[in-house]
């Protein structure tokens, strides 16, 4: 037993002790100084399998640890750990394999109950894993689990479990899951594939499956329009095709952010459950004996504790249960059933209208719900003892308790029995696994400040023998007086409620069936039908029944539904079972229907030089077109497990097609396919100045050039709306002076990228190239940033020189080498000769870094004219020539400092020219 003391004030653990005990609890040992006196640690496991292994965690914020024992916590090995324990898996067969899932979404193994871990995954979704069952897999040693691609996309792969590499790696589903969808309940493995999910409108909030219990699912769905409800749905014995077995059963949020459905699963007898449903806000309780085929409200007790009667008549007056199981493992919930005493259910709840919280009393059956009786007035733990031959009562309550109730006729008498001398705040209950055991331990406190105290409390002084035969007798499982339920008569064998005896771990109920004939009951509606309020089973509005045939090729048979199937367990023979069963007919003969056409992932685009993986739904001869040149027959698309891949070479839009043919005609599906290329690195091209009222030409250059569709957003100074173009290139005009910023995003697939430029608009300039000594080269990293500066730099340096205004001067530094740059003189004709001597004079000049003089003189290449702005010059056309010189730069920068990934597209480019 490990306990721990929490500090409020510090919100953590500062202590604990593991205790130790070999006589059920009478006197304890403390283990401290044999794990580390000031060890502390966090959770206690024990191999479900061989209950001599013992494992510790330590905690992680103190010491990442564990602790391991062989021989029932006598002695214990300590072993480092370098990843943080979140939550353990145990294998159901193998006492020493264990799955260990860390707080950053790995999963790691081992086979030597801890002492040696392997990392098996990464990105592991949580409480998605899953241990292989033997005799379904194919491999003892193989792992299901969930994936995480995005917050919209999971993927569903197996591992083996100590080499979980690519090569070892299956995937048993070729598309994306739909996320937290995953889960291998035996013999299933359900899960949203995430294009199907694209068919189905609209789509269910939420799914969580209930029972796989003889190869049927029942399963919980929240549908679009409901928040604290689910609809019920049960499946035939494939698990393919369901019903609708009950609407808004109701839910709530557990403990850790858990959905609790309300609804709960009798133990010891097949096909009995009990669930809450809320209709007009008002709660009530339902069972059923049929897995769901039927339901019925229960009936209230006839009289309460103090024998008065209760008037209580259906429908409009009923008894009502709280379903919940507690989440604390050392208390019982609000209703239990034991598998070894069938037809014994204890619950708390009320009577009335509806559920309530308030006034709610315990009550209890002996026949499987037939009936009820009101044992207590307040909530009370019931706990089975010696399979359920006893019960004990503990008042749920904060307040301390020193006494609790003991009852040996299945709850009709209660004998109260003082088991501590001091009131008890009563915390929980310990016991061996099993309810077997006649031997429990009360923990509790005396104070809120005050210690564990643990009483032991032993029944067997109570009972002066085991039982014999003729302790025992038989009860027929009925429901109200009907004793044919899933098609038999069940006979139990129960301990009579007089006997005062001991049936030990050897008693066994030993059930005897008798097979019935079959009745309607015996049947439920089939898929796609709906049960009316006469009992009959009618199509849904949806759902055309030819459409069962439609996947049926000439040559096979398929079976027509009656409108009805038999319930799944169900075990009655004869009877109407000709009249109800579906008849297996002939396929029709017809031309091909219901082809559906979709890539893998559910997506109309595809990377270049990837794997498409193409699905197509119809069992029959396919032809597939990939729209580039190509196309590939099947004679049966159900033998290609993992779909049609296909890798396109060319970056397009392509018509896929998928056609079925027969004799009788043909159908087909088609879609276009974008293929696409990642989009890597965008250069918005723009004169750095431009004059007012004159239109100027802006291009963004992107790389590679040949990406897809592309969508270009320009947003221009201070204007809100964008303009949105196809075209990489747009032309402006400005309308006033000043500084004007343009940014351009272009949209490609799912990649967005943009790029900004400052644009100085004015009525006049005069431009001119500058060049500098060539050791500058050798420091110019080709960034923006430093373009900047060294701009700033060159622009205070001409102005010392020329004692030019700072106002009538602009300079730039231009993408690429060998290092260019231009400046811009504003608005005055007269002051370039000025600029240009002092240039050609190497007036010019500043410090880069010590030792590291820079030269600036004035450029004399034909690339790069003179630009005046003036009424004699056609100012639009030398800033398009500017704006050439500009994207031939870009260019070059992108060819020289980015490589390509579309390989396929890679073509031969000459260099550019050494001049600007």
């Amino acid at each position: 037993m490990l306990t721990k003391l929490y500090d409020f004030n510090l919100g953590s653990v500062t202590e604990s002790s593991l205790w130790r005990s070999t006589d059920y609890g009478t006197t304890y040992e403390k283990l401290n100084e044999k794990v580390g006196v000031k060890t502390i640690l966090s959770y206690l496991y024990v191999s479900p399998n061989n209950k001599r292994k013992i494992m510790l965690l330590t905690d992680p914020e103190v010491e990442n640890s564990l602790l391991i024992s062989t021989d029932e916590g006598a002695t214990y090995q300590k072993y480092r750990l370098n990843f943080y324990i979140l939550s353990l898996l145990f294998h159901p067969e193998q006492e020493d394999w264990i799955l260990a899932y860390s707080h950053d979404q790995k999963l790691y193994s081992s086979v030597e109950f801890g002492r040696r871990w392997q990392l098996v995954h990464e990105r592991v979704a949580p409480n998605r894993f899953y241990w292989s069952k033997m005799g379904l897999d194919k491999e003892p040693g193989l792992i299901h689990l969930e994936t995480s691609i995005s917050e919209t996309q999971a993927l569903y792969v197996t591992c083996k479990l100590q080499n979980c590499t690519e090569a070892n790696k299956g995937k048993p589903f070729p598309g994306y899951i739909d996320p937290n969808s995953l889960v291998v309940q035996v013999p299933f493995i359900i899960f949203f594939p995430f294009p199907f999910c694209l068919w189905l409108s609209p789509l269910p909030k939420d799914l969580h499956v209930i029972s796989t219990d003889e190869n049927r699912v029942v399963a919980a769905v929240q549908e679009w329009n409901q928040n604290d409800t689910y609809n019920l749905y049960v499946s035939e014995a494939g698990g393919v095709y369901y019903t609708l077995a009950l609407e808004n059963v109701m839910s709530s949020m557990g403990p850790e952010g858990n959905v609790m459905i309300d609804l709960y699963e009798v133990a010891g007898i097949k096909g009995m459950f009990l669930a809450n449903k809320k209709m007009e806000e008002q709660v009530k309780t339902y069972i059923t004996y049929n897995k769901g085929r039927d339901w019925r409200l229960l009936q209230a007790p006839s009289s309460d504790l103090q024998g008065n009667s209760i008037h209580c008549i259906l429908p409009y007056c009923s008894l009502h249960l709280h379903l919940h199981v507690s989440a604390n493992p050392y208390t019982s919930g609000n209703i239990a059933s034991k598998d070894s005493a069938p037809g014994i259910i204890v619950a708390s709840g009320s009577v009335g209208a509806e559920l309530t919280t308030s006034n709610v009393s315990m009550f209890i059956t002996s026949d499987a719900g037939n009936t009820w009786r009101q044992i207590f007035d307040e909530e009370y733990s019931v706990l089975y003892l010696d399979q359920g031959g006893a019960l004990v009562a503990i008042r749920h309550t904060p307040l301390p308790i020193r006494h609790l109730w003991l009852s040996f006729d299945e709850g009709r008498v209660w004998n109260k029995y003082s088991f501590t001398s001091s009131p008890l705040f009563v915390d929980g209950v310990l016991g061996e696994p099993g309810e077997e055991t006649l031997i429990m331990t009360i923990f509790g406190h005396v104070s809120h400040r005050s210690e564990w105290q643990l009483v032991k409390i032993d029944f067997r002084s109570i009972f002066n023998r085991r039982c014999t035969e003729v302790d025992y007798q038989t009860w027929h499982l009925h429901n109200q007086g009907e004793p044919c339920l899933m098609g038999v008569k069940r006979i139990y064998r129960k301990l009579k409620p007089i006997a005062r005896c001991v049936m030990g771990k050897t008693y066994s109920v030993s059930v005897m069936s008798e097979p019935c004939d079959c009745t309607e009951s015996d049947f439920e509606c089939d898929y796609g039908y709906e049960r009316r309020t006469d009992g009959r089973c009618t199509p849904a509005f949806w759902f055309q029944p030819s459409s069962m045939s439609r996947s049926c090729t000439t040559g096979h048979t398929f079976l027509n539904s009656t409108g009805y199937r038999k319930v799944v367990s169900d075990n009655c023979t004869a009877g109407v079972v000709d009249l109800y069963t579906a008849r297996r007919l002939p396929c029709p003969s017809q031309a091909p229907k219901g082809l559906h056409l979709v890539t893998s992932e559910g997506k109309l685009t595809a990377l270049l030089s990837h794997n498409v993986t193409f699905l197509v739904f119809l069992e029959t001869s396919i032809t597939v077109d990939f729209g580039d040149g190509n196309a590939i027959t099947y004679s049966n698309v159900s033998s290609i497990e993992d779909g049609i891949k296909h890798i396109y070479k060319n970056v397009g839009i392509y018509r896929v097609s998928a056609t079925a043919e027969n004799n009788l005609g043909s159908e087909t599906a088609v879609l276009f396919l974008h293929v696409t290329c990642q989009l890597e690195y965008i250069h918005l091209s723009a004169p750095f100045v431009a004059v007012k009222n004159k239109e100027v030409n802006l291009t963004a250059v992107l790389w590679p050039s040949q990406v897809g569709t592309v969508t270009y957003i320009w947003w221009f100074g201070n204007n809100s709306e964008p303009v949105i173009t196809l075209e990489g290139s747009v032309a402006f005009t400005f309308p006033r002076e000043g500084i004007n910023i343009v940014t351009v995003q272009v949209a490609a697939g799912n990649t967005i990228l943009q790029d900004r430029k400052t644009i100085a608009v004015h009525e006049y300039f005069r431009s001119h190239l500058l060049a500098f000594s060539s050791n500058l080269d050798d420091h110019n990293p080709d960034v923006s940033e430093w373009r900047l500066d060294v701009s700033r730099v060159i622009k205070n340096s001409m102005v010392q020189a020329t004692g030019v205004s700072p106002e009538q001067l602009l300079v730039t530094v231009l993408p690429g080498l060998p290092t260019a740059a231009e400046f811009f003189l504003l608005p005055d004709k007269e002051l370039l000769e000025l600029v240009l001597a002092a240039l050609n004079q190497n007036q010019v000049q500043f410090t880069l870094r010590p030792g590291v003089q820079i030269t600036v003189y004035a450029a004399h290449l034909s690339a790069a004219p003179l630009v005046d702005t003036s009424e004699n010059h056609s100012s639009s056309a030398m800033l398009m020539l500017l704006s050439v010189v500009v994207v031939g730069l870009a260019v070059f920068l992108i060819y020289k400092f980015k490589s390509s990934q579309c390989t396929s597209q890679s073509r031969s480019v000459s260099s550019p020219a050494a001049g600007p």
